[in-house]
């Protein structure tokens, strides 16, 4: 069995030519994670609609790059039963910005962003550390995107 990856764009932007490259993307990140049954949902918005989110959920001002929602809850169809992942939320206007800043292209960040959304639904934290520009990771959630990214290097998403 695989999983269901639903993927669309916010109303407050124009959906990124790209789009229809996140769903197998995202099915190969899974497989790594041995994650079956499991449907998840990735939102591509502007940095008004995230920070929104940001400030309503997480009480933080401004916008961010990627947010996940979990949902844990499951579902049977067909005498199949499936887990509800949750919502991953990526603002388009923070890629450039965070692909400027850890000096890798646009695609490369997208790839990060996902997986990074990923990693929280499937009920990982990194508590205070975050991902830095030349800094190697110390815990286990950012290790494990590291190696995932690493495994997926030659996937291309962006052009």
């Amino acid at each position: 069995m695989a999983n269901r990856i639903l993927v669309d764009a916010d109303e407050s932007i124009s959906a990124p030519s790209w789009i229809a490259s996140v769903e197998p993307f995202m099915q190969k990140v899974m497989e790594l994670l041995s994650i079956d049954n499991t449907e998840v949902c990735v939102l591509f918005c502007s940095d008004a609609f995230i920070a929104e989110l940001n400030k309503q959920y997480r009480n933080v001002e401004g916008p961010t790059d990627v947010l996940s929602f979990e949902n844990g809850e499951s579902y049977e169809e067909d005498g199949v039963a499936w887990k509800e992942a949750g919502d991953i939320v990526i603002s388009v206007e923070m890629l450039p910005k965070n692909a400027v800043y850890f000096e890798v292209d646009q695609d490369e960040e997208l790839k990060r962003l996902l997986v990074h959304g990923m990693l929280h639904l499937n009920g990982m934290d990194h508590g205070e550390e975050h991902v830095e520009k030349g800094v190697e990771p110390v815990c286990e959630m950012l290790k494990l995107q590291k190696k995932i990214l690493a495994a997926l290097s030659a996937e291309k998403l962006i052009g």
